[in-house]
C-alpha cells in the first residue's frame, strides 16, 4: 500500500512539474529599450495634400483590456458591452496641421480618455468624423479640421459591430449611423444557459468544403446573440446633434450613399443563419432608399451560401461585388458568374459585368465579359473604364480597358500577366476626385497615370508612367533615383501641377512624408517624425543574394550583431515565411530593399542583434511547383533547400557558427519551422508562433492548397509536422494565443502538437498566452513572448555544445 502511495505522489510530483506558473516576464534591457517606445502618429492627408489629421495611439493594448467581455459569433469579435469590435484599434489622441506648417494643432475638447476608431472625412474634407468607445458604449464625435475642435453629437448608444457606422450626407451637415435598437432582448449566458435540446447538423448531399472557419455560431443561442448584436435602427444625424429616425430595427450591414447623395443603398443580413460559414455568407438584401427613407427598389437577394463547387476560383451564382459607379449620379453595377461558379466548366468567358441606372426599373445593361473572375472596375468616364480579372491557378491577371458605353466593342487587353511577376507590374492607374466627390481615373488630354514599386533586376525605383489612350504605350515621366534611400509613392495629389504625394525612409531615417513636384523636382517635407530606435543607428544591414541547389535564385535581409568584430563566429536566427509560386522565374524575383527603416515590431527577430546574433531576416522560402505541378508535390524537398541554401550563404560570408543556428516563423512560418526541425539537421532550435502542424485538421485546403485531404492524402500527411512528430530530435519553443481567431490555426493544433512531441520524448515548451488572437495585442503578452524567445535561444543556441553532424543531410 505504501508502494502504491508513494508511486501516485511521485506521479502527481512529475505531472505539476510539467508545468510553470509564471506571471508576465520582461526581455533584457537591450530588447526592452527597442520593444516599448512611444510611435510616431498615423497619418491621414486629404486628397488636395493641404491638411492632415495626426493619430496618436499606444503600441501595445494592455492585457486588462484583451480582457474585457467578448462574445465570438460568426467571424465576428464583439465587445456586448460596448458593442465595438473587441480587437479595435484606439487612437487616443488627434491633432491637424496644415501640409505647408511646421507645427501640429492640438485637437481640442476631445472626450476624456480618449479611445477613437472609424475615422471617416466629411464629403468636402473640412470635418473628420469618428467613434469614441466609453465603459459603456461607442458616441460619434466630430472633428473641425480648420480650428481643430471637437464636438460629440450622439450619446453612447452607437452600434458598430457590423462596419459602416458612419455615412455622410452629401450636405456635409449630416450623418448616417447606425444605433441600438430600443427593443434589443437581453443576451443569453451560452456558459449557464440550459440547453432545451441537441444541437443538430443535417447535410442533403450537396458538397459543402469550406475552410476551417474559427468562431462560428454553434448553438440556438449563439444565433439569438448574434441577431441581436448585429440588429440597428438607421438614423439620420445632423453635427449639432438633431437625431431623427431613418430606418427601423434589423441586421443591416453595409450602407452607401451614390455618388450623387440622393440615393442610399442599404444591406440587410437575413436568416437562416449558417454554422459553416461566417456571417459574411449569410443570406442578404441590398435595397435602395431615397433621402426620405422611402424604399424605391430591393436590387438583391442573395441565398445561404454554404455550398460552392470545388476550387478557390468558385464562386456563388447571381448578383455579386454590387456597388455604384463612381462617375455616375446613381448606377449601380455587379458581376455574375458565367459558368455558375464552377471553374471546372469550360467556358469562353468566366463573368459578366451589369448595370443598372436609377430609378432602377429597367432591364440590366450587359457592358463587359471577363475571361476569368472578374474582380473590379477603376471608372473613368462614359467610354473609358479599366476592369481587372485574375485566375489563382495560373496566377494570372488581365487588364482590360473598354467603352462602358458599348457592350459591342471589345474589350482590349492591355496587360496579361502573372500577378506573382513584380518585375511586369505595371503599376495602379491614377485616380482623382470627381465632381461627386468620388475617385476616377485621372484623364488628361487622352493620356492616363500609372503608379508603380518599380521592382527590377537591378533594385527598387518607383515610377510614374504616362499611358497614352491613342498609341496603348506608355511614357516614363519619373523615376526614383534613390541608391540609399526608399521612396514610396503614396498617391497622386494634383498630376496637372505634377504633385504627388511621397514617403521616403532609409535604414536609420524614418519614413515621412512630402510632397514631391514632378516638373520642377522640388520636394516639400510636410512631417518630421524622428527616429525613435537610436540604438539600432549603426546596425550592418543589406540584402545577400545566393542560389539553391537546383539553381533557383534566393534572398534575405541580413543583419549582423551591434558590436560585430571581424573573423568572429556568431549565434544566427533565420526567419522566415514560405511562399507558393508557379513559375521558377517569378519565384526568384528580388522584392527585397536594403534601405527600408529598420522597424522591430513586436514579432520581429531584429532585436537579437543586440544579443550577440547575426539575423537573416525575411529569409526567401519559395515553394514552386509549374506546370500540372502543384508547389507542395515536393514541399519538404524544397523547403530543407531553402532552408541550406542560407545558412550556407552566410556561413560562406564568414558570419556565423553554423552548428548554432535557430529558424523561426508565426503562423505558415511556424508550420514551416516545424517541418524544417523533423526533416531536416540543420537547426539546433526553433521557435514556432501560432501555427498549424496537422493538416488532417484543415481537409479542405490551406494557405495555397486548394485539393482536399481525399485528393492528395499523401500531400496532407508529409506536410503535417504532427505525423512525423517522432523525428523530431531539435528543441522547440511552441507559442500560440489561446483565443486564435485565424482559420486553421486552432489553439488545439499547438496543444496536440506539444502532447505528441512530449509523450514521444522531444525538448519542447509551449506558452500558451491568454486572450490572444492570431496576432498578439498586449504589452504583457509581448513583453513576454520577447522573453520566452531570448530564453530559449540562450540556453539551445548561444550556449549551445558544439556538435559534428552532417548539416547537408535530410532527415529519413
Amino acid at each position: 500500500m505504501k508502494t502504491k502511495i508513494l508511486l501516485i505522489v511521485l506521479f502527481l510530483a512529475s505531472f505539476s512539474f510539467a508545468q510553470e506558473n509564471l506571471s508576465y516576464q520582461k526581455p533584457s534591457k537591450e530588447i526592452l529599450d527597442l520593444a516599448d517606445v512611444d510611435l510616431a502618429p498615423g497619418v491621414q492627408i486629404d486628397s488636395k495634400g493641404e491638411n492632415m489629421v495626426l493619430l496618436y495611439r499606444n503600441q501595445y493594448k494592455s492585457i486588462a483590456e484583451l480582457s474585457e467581455t467578448e462574445l465570438r459569433l460568426a467571424g465576428l469579435r464583439i465587445n456586448p458591452v460596448t458593442n465595438i469590435g473587441s480587437r479595435t484599434t484606439f487612437y487616443t489622441n488627434l491633432k491637424v496641421k496644415k501640409t505647408g506648417s511646421k507645427d501640429a494643432k492640438q485637437v481640442t475638447n476631445l472626450p476624456e480618455n480618449p479611445r477613437l476608431s472609424g475615422f471617416s472625412w466629411s464629403p468636402d474634407q473640412s470635418m473628420m468624423a469618428c467613434l469614441n468607445t466609453t465603459k459603456t458604449g461607442v458616441e460619434v464625435w466630430v472633428v473641425n479640421i480648420y480650428n481643430g475642435n471637437a464636438t460629440k453629437i450622439t450619446e453612447a448608444n452607437i452600434n458598430a459591430n457590423m462596419g459602416s457606422t458612419i455615412n455622410w450626407f452629401k450636405d456635409n451637415k449630416h450623418l448616417l449611423i447606425k444605433t441600438l435598437p430600443s427593443n434589443r432582448k437581453p443576451l443569453i449566458n451560452t456558459a449557464t444557459a440550459i440547453p432545451n435540446g441537441p444541437t443538430v447538423s443535417v447535410s442533403n448531399g450537396s458538397k459543402a468544403q469550406n475552410r476551417t472557419y474559427q468562431d462560428l455560431l454553434k448553438t440556438p443561442n449563439d444565433e439569438l446573440n448574434f441577431q441581436q448584436l448585429a440588429s440597428s435602427e438607421i438614423k439620420k444625424v445632423s453635427i449639432n446633434g438633431k437625431v431623427e429616425n431613418f430606418l427601423p430595427t434589423d441586421m443591416y450591414r453595409g450602407i452607401s450613399f451614390s455618388p450623387d447623395g440622393n440615393f442610399v443603398m442599404v444591406t440587410k443580413i437575413k436568416r437562416p443563419f449558417s454554422y459553416l460559414v461566417t456571417y459574411s455568407r449569410f443570406p442578404s438584401e441590398s435595397s435602395v432608399y431615397d433621402l426620405n427613407a422611402n424604399l424605391v427598389k430591393t436590387v438583391n437577394k442573395v441565398s445561404l451560401d454554404e455550398v460552392r463547387p470545388k476550387g478557390f476560383m468558385a464562386t456563388r451564382k447571381g448578383k455579386r461585388n454590387m456597388n455604384w459607379r463612381s462617375d455616375k449620379p446613381a448606377t449601380l453595377f455587379w458581376a455574375e458568374a458565367l459558368d455558375s461558379g464552377d471553374p471546372e466548366i469550360k467556358v469562353k468567358y468566366r463573368d459578366a459585368v451589369y448595370e443598372l441606372n436609377a430609378p432602377f426599373n429597367s432591364n440590366p445593361k450587359l457592358i463587359l465579359k471577363t475571361k476569368q473572375r472578374f474582380s473590379g472596375i477603376q471608372w473613368g468616364n462614359d467610354k473609358i473604364a479599366v476592369a481587372y480579372d485574375y485566375w489563382w491557378n495560373t496566377r494570372n491577371t488581365k487588364t482590360y480597358l473598354f467603352n462602358p458605353s458599348d457592350a459591342n466593342s471589345e474589350a482590349k487587353i492591355i496587360s496579361d500577366r502573372s500577378y506573382q511577376d513584380v518585375y511586369s507590374d505595371p503599376g495602379n492607374f491614377v485616380t482623382t476626385k470627381n465632381k461627386f466627390g468620388k475617385y476616377t481615373l485621372d484623364i488628361q488630354d487622352d493620356k492616363l497615370f500609372l503608379m508603380g514599386d518599380g521592382f527590377t533586376k537591378e533594385g527598387q525605383f518607383p515610377f510614374v508612367d504616362e499611358y497614352s489612350l491613342k498609341t496603348n504605350k506608355n511614357n516614363r515621366l519619373y523615376q526614383s533615383k534613390y541608391t540609399d534611400k526608399l521612396e514610396t509613392l503614396s498617391s497622386a495629389i494634383n498630376m496637372k501641377k505634377g504633385e504627388i504625394l511621397v514617403r521616403i525612409e532609409s535604414q536609420t531615417e524614418y519614413p515621412n512624408y512630402y510632397i514631391r513636384n514632378l516638373k520642377n523636382g522640388n520636394l516639400k517635407p510636410i512631417t518630421a517624425f524622428k527616429n525613435p530606435f537610436k540604438s539600432l543607428t549603426d546596425v550592418n544591414k543589406r540584402v545577400i543574394s545566393y542560389k539553391r541547389d537546383d539553381g533557383l535564385d534566393l534572398e534575405g535581409t541580413l543583419y549582423l550583431p551591434l558590436n560585430y568584430e571581424k573573423g568572429k563566429k556568431y549565434p544566427m536566427i533565420l526567419w522566415a515565411y514560405p511562399r507558393e509560386f508557379k513559375d521558377k522565374a517569378s519565384a526568384s524575383q528580388s522584392t527585397a530593399n536594403p534601405n527600408e527603416f529598420i522597424y522591430p515590431y513586436w514579432g520581429s527577430p531584429i532585436y537579437w542583434i543586440t544579443k550577440g546574433y547575426v539575423v537573416l531576416d525575411d529569409a526567401a522560402f519559395p515553394i514552386v511547383g509549374e506546370g500540372t505541378n502543384e508547389p507542395n508535390d515536393k514541399f519538404r524537398t524544397q523547403l530543407v533547400g531553402n532552408a541550406k541554401a542560407a545558412i550556407d550563404a552566410v556561413d560562406n560570408l564568414g558570419y556565423i557558427d553554423r552548428n548554432k543556428v535557430a529558424v523561426g516563423g508565426h503562423s505558415y512560418g511556424a508550420f514551416m519551422t516545424a517541418n524544417l526541425l523533423s526533416h531536416s539537421n540543420l537547426f539546433a532550435a526553433g521557435i514556432a508562433r501560432s501555427g498549424a502542424y496537422n493538416r488532417t485538421l484543415t481537409p479542405f485546403g490551406f494557405q495555397s492548397e486548394e485539393r482536399s485531404y481525399w485528393e492528395a492524402p499523401n500531400v496532407y500527411y508529409n506536410m503535417s509536422p504532427f505525423m512525423h512528430a517522432d523525428k523530431m530530435k531539435t528543441p522547440l519553443l511552441l507559442i500560440h494565443g489561446v483565443a486564435d481567431n485565424n482559420s486553421g490555426t486552432y489553439p488545439l493544433q499547438s496543444e496536440r502538437y506539444f502532447n505528441a512531441l512530449k509523450g514521444l520524448g522531444a525538448t519542447v515548451r509551449l506558452v500558451m498566452l491568454p486572450k490572444e488572437s492570431h496576432g498578439y495585442r498586449a504589452k504583457e503578452s509581448i513583453m513576454h513572448m520577447l522573453w520566452e524567445q531570448d530564453q530559449w535561444l540562450e540556453k539551445y543556441v548561444k550556449n549551445k555544445e558544439t556538435l559534428n553532424f552532417n548539416n547537408n543531410k535530410m532527415k529519413n
